[in-house]
């Protein structure tokens, strides 16, 4: 088998989750909620960027906001599945 196949999974601990949101959105306060509690119970770090003080960010997903990023690619928007997000950062 090719090397780049047996690449070794990273451990949830390992990864990082990002949410890219504004105040007062409230589908960035859901998704807040569901990166929180996902994060906790599997031991994934998380941090939070706002487009409106950001405007590289503000270009890219103003549109889609609330975005979670696994280890700075897009996961989802606009709504957080916790399953898809658990699985995710466990696979």
């Amino acid at each position: 088998m090719s090397p780049l196949l047996r690449r070794k999974k990273k451990a949830a601990r390992d990864r990082v989750v990002t949410l890219i949101g504004k105040p007062g959105c409230h589908l960035c306060d859901d998704a807040r909620t569901v990166v929180e509690a996902v994060c906790a119970e599997t031991g994934a770090s998380w941090e939070e960027k706002d487009i409106t003080v950001d405007e590289a960010l503000h270009r890219e997903y103003w549109e889609q906001i609330p975005v979670v990023l696994v280890d700075g690619e897009r996961h989802t928007f606009w709504k957080v599945d916790a399953g898809r997000l658990r699985r995710a950062l466990e696979g």
